[in-house]
C-alpha cells in the first residue's frame, strides 16, 4: 500500500524545461514542476536535471521564470485595486482603490506592448506596459451606486485608446470585454501592425479536451431493509441482495488549471433492483404472522460530482470523485400481502475511484450511501444501498 501511495505521490510531479533570473541577473536553465497555477504563484519547485532533489525558489530571489510551451512569469511591484465583484459585498467607490504589491505576473501577450494577467481566489486583473514603461493595471470595477443599481467602472477601455494605437477602431475596443480572450486578440492586432512581433502565451498550450462524453455500462450489487413502527414495537424485512446491470452515459467537463487534473461530471444512469423478503408482523405475540413482500425498483440515477486525476504516465491515469445522487423513480414499488407501497426518489451521496487507459477506457468502483426510499411514510423506514463496478469508453 506504501508503495502504490508513493507511485502516485511521483507520478503527480511533472518537471518540464524552463529558466529563472535571479535578482542578480543570472539566467539558469532548468526543470520547473509544472503545475498549471489558477491562482498566481508566490514560489515553484525546480530541479537541475530530472535525477537531482527538487529545491524551491521564491518571488524574494527570482525577477522571471518561464517553462518551456507552457507560460512565463515576471516580477513585478504595481498598484493594484483588490476591490470584489461580488454583488453582496462591491464598494460604493467608483474609483479604484489600490494597494501596492510585488506579484508574479503572468504573461499573455509578449511584444511592443504585453498584457499580463493576475488572479487570486475571486481577484482577476489584466496589467499592460508599452515600450518597457511601468506596469498599471487595466481598470475595471463593479461598485455600488445605491441600494438597488449597479455601476461598472470600465476605464481599461478608455486606457487601450490611448495605447493601442494601430490597426485598432474604436468600435473594437467598446465591444472588448474584461477578458483574457478578448484582450489577447486586441493586444495580438494591435502588436502585429506596429511592430509585427508579438508572443500568445494563450496559445502555447495548445489545444485540450475541455469536454468528454463516455458510456458506462456495469454491474450494481444492491440490497434493501425496511422498517414497520407501530405502537412502541418494529417490524423489519430484509431484502436479498441482487446484481443487476445498469448503463448510463458520463458527461464530463475538464478544468482549465491544475494540468487538466479537476473536473465536474453528470452521468444519467439506468439501474434496477428486484428482490423479495420476508417481515414478521407483532414478533413474539400470539398472532404473530410472517409476510411475504417483493420489490420492483427502477430509477433513472442522475449523479453529479467533481472528479481528480493522479497521472501515471502519459496514457494512464487513476482517480478519485465523489458527489451527489438525485434519482428519478421509475414507476416503482414495494408489493406486500394486503397492499402495495409505492416507492418514491430518494438521494444520497457516493464516492468512488478508478482507473482510466488512453483516455479511451476506464473502470471504477464506486460505494453510494444508504437512500430512503420510503420517506413519504411516516412510520415506515427503508435503507437502499448499493455498491457498482462500472466499465467506461469515452466516445470523445
Amino acid at each position: 500500500m506504501g508503495l502504490f501511495t508513493m507511485s502516485i505521490t511521483f507520478a503527480q510531479i511533472r518537471f518540464e524545461k524552463g529558466y529563472f533570473i535571479d535578482n542578480s541577473g543570472t539566467k539558469t536553465e532548468v526543470f520547473i514542476k509544472n503545475v498549471d497555477w489558477k491562482n498566481n504563484p508566490k514560489e515553484f519547485e525546480y530541479k537541475f536535471d530530472n535525477n537531482s532533489e527538487a529545491k524551491k525558489e521564491s518571488i524574494k530571489n527570482i525577477t522571471e521564470f518561464g517553462i518551456d510551451n507552457a507560460g512565463k512569469y515576471i516580477r513585478k511591484t504595481v498598484m493594484i485595486d483588490y476591490s470584489s465583484s461580488n454583488l453582496n459585498s462591491v464598494s460604493d467607490k467608483r474609483d479604484p482603490e489600490f494597494v501596492k504589491e510585488t506579484l508574479f505576473l503572468k504573461y499573455l501577450v509578449e511584444g511592443k506592448t504585453n498584457l499580463f494577467y493576475y488572479e487570486n481566489g475571486g481577484t482577476r486583473r489584466f496589467f499592460y506596459n508599452k515600450d518597457q514603461s511601468d506596469i498599471q493595471q487595466l481598470v475595471y470595477k463593479v461598485f455600488s451606486v445605491d441600494q438597488s443599481q449597479i455601476g461598472y467602472n470600465e476605464d481599461y477601455k478608455k486606457q487601450l485608446s490611448n495605447i493601442l494605437e494601430c490597426g485598432i477602431e474604436n468600435k473594437e475596443i467598446q465591444r472588448t470585454d474584461y477578458r483574457a480572450n478578448d484582450l489577447t486578440k486586441l493586444f495580438m492586432k494591435s502588436n502585429a501592425c506596429s511592430s509585427g512581433n508579438s508572443v500568445n502565451y494563450t496559445a502555447t498550450k495548445g489545444k485540450r479536451d475541455v469536454f468528454n462524453l463516455s458510456i458506462r455500462p456495469g454491474i450494481s450489487s444492491s440490497a434493501l431493509q425496511t422498517t414497520a413502527y407501530s405502537y412502541g414495537s418494529s417490524s423489519t424485512a430484509d431484502y436479498d441482495r441482487k446484481t443487476s446491470f445498469r448503463i448510463g452515459a458520463e458527461f464530463e467537463f475538464i478544468l482549465s488549471f491544475n494540468k487538466n487534473k479537476w473536473s465536474l461530471f453528470l452521468e444519467p444512469t439506468y439501474q434496477y433492483y428486484k428482490s423479495e423478503g420476508e417481515m414478521t408482523n407483532y414478533p413474539g405475540e400470539y398472532y404473530e404472522e410472517k409476510v411475504k413482500h417483493s420489490v420492483d425498483y427502477k430509477s433513472i440515477d442522475i449523479p453529479f460530482g467533481v472528479r481528480h486525476y493522479f497521472f501515471l504516465n502519459d496514457q494512464s491515469k487513476i482517480f478519485i470523485n465523489g458527489g451527489y445522487m438525485v434519482s428519478v423513480n421509475l414507476n416503482s414499488s414495494i408489493k406486500r400481502q394486503y397492499s402495495d407501497m409505492k416507492i418514491e426518489s430518494g438521494n444520497n451521496l457516493f464516492f468512488g475511484a478508478g482507473y482510466k487507459y488512453n483516455d479511451k477506457f476506464g473502470i471504477e468502483f464506486r460505494v453510494n450511501t444508504s437512500r430512503n426510499i420510503l420517506r413519504n411514510y411516516s412510520m415506515w423506514k427503508s435503507n437502499y444501498n448499493s455498491v457498482s463496478l462500472i466499465l467506461g469508453y469515452t466516445l470523445f
